[in-house]
C-alpha cells in the first residue's frame, strides 16, 4: 500500500480504531472517507480535517450497500483503498435458549458487511493503481473469547476470507489484515478503561508505523497480539484459551462490566 496519496474508505470511522487510524492516514497525506451509522459521530471525527470526508452507511443494510458503492465511486473516483473496519461485539450466554438477534446482527455487520462491500467495490478497485483491501480481524480470530462466541467466530471467518482474497487477487489488489489485541475503545461497555487493554493511541501509532513500511506487511500485528496469533503455531492453544478466558473475566470485573 502506498505510504501517502491514497484515497481510503474507512468503515466504522466515527469512533475507536477507525477514527484513530483515519486521523493517522490523514496526517500522512491520504484522503479519507469515513463511513458509519451516525452522522454526528462522523462529523466529530472529521472536525478540523479538510481531507476527511463523511458519508453515512449501515453495513448491516444489504440493500444500501450497492447504492452506497455507486455513490462513493462517483464522488471519489480515485478511491483505491477499502478499509473494512466496522464491527460490533456482544457477550453471549450459550447455556440456555435465547433471543438470537444480537448474534444475527454481529454476523451481518462483522462478516456479511465486509463481504458485501468488498463485492460492491471490487471491480472499481481492480481498475485503480496501488489498490488495496484492508480487513480488521482480531487476535480473537486465532483464540476465541468464549464470552463473545459469535464475535470471535466472525473474526475467524474474516481471517479465512482474507486469505482467500489475497490468493485470488494476487498481483491485482493488495490484501492486508489488521488483527488488533484488546484495545481501549467503546466496543463493549467499560472497555475504554479496562485494565490490561492496549491504549488506543498506542495501538494506532504502532499500526501506522507498520503501514509506513514498504512493502506493507500482509498482516499488521502489534506485539500485544502475538500471544494469541502464535498460540496454535507454538503448541499452546489450550493453555492460551484457558488463560484468555480467566484473564478476560478478571479484566471485565475490574473494569466494572
Amino acid at each position: 500500500m502506498k505510504t501517502s496519496g491514497n484515497t481510503i474508505l474507512m468503515t466504522g470511522g466515527g469512533s475507536g480504531i477507525g477514527e484513530a487510524l483515519a486521523h493517522r492516514f490523514h496526517d500522512r497525506g491520504d484522503t479519507v472517507i469515513i463511513a458509519g451509522r451516525r452522522q454526528d459521530a462522523l462529523d466529530r471525527a472529521a472536525a478540523g480535517r479538510a481531507g476527511i470526508h463523511t458519508v453515512t452507511l449501515d453495513v448491516e443494510d444489504s440493500d444500501a450497500i450497492d447504492a452506497f458503492a455507486e455513490r462513493i465511486v462517483t464522488d471519489f473516483p480515485d478511491l483505491n483503498v477499502l478499509f473494512n473496519n466496522a464491527g460490533i461485539m456482544q457477550f453471549e450466554d450459550l447455556t440456555r435458549r435465547r433471543d438470537l438477534s444480537a448474534a444475527e446482527a454481529t454476523l451481518a455487520i462483522n462478516l456479511l458487511g465486509p463481504i458485501r462491500l468488498t463485492n460492491a467495490l471490487i471491480e472499481h478497485l481492480a481498475t485503480r493503481p496501488d489498490a488495496a483491501i484492508v480487513t480488521v480481524t482480531s487476535g480473537l480470530a486465532f483464540v476465541p473469547l468464549v464470552a463473545a462466541p459469535t464475535y470471535s467466530a466472525t473474526k475467524a471467518a474474516i481471517h479465512s476470507y482474507t486469505v482467500s482474497l489475497r490468493t485470488q487477487l494476487a498481483g491485482k489488489i493488495e490484501i492486508i489484515e489488521v488483527a488488533p489485541p484488546g484495545v481501549r475503545t467503546d466496543l463493549t461497555p467499560g472497555q475504554a478503561n479496562r485494565p490490561g487493554y492496549m491504549p488506543l493511541d498506542s495501538f494506532a501509532d504502532a499500526v501506522a508505523e507498520q503501514f509506513a513500511r514498504h512493502p506493507t506487511p500482509s498482516e499488521i500485528l502489534v506485539d500485544e497480539v502475538q500471544f494469541l496469533r502464535q498460540a496454535e503455531r507454538e503448541g499452546r492453544f489450550d493453555e492460551t484459551l484457558k488463560t484468555l478466558t480467566e484473564r478476560a473475566a478478571q479484566q471485565r470485573a475490574a473494569g466494572g462490566s
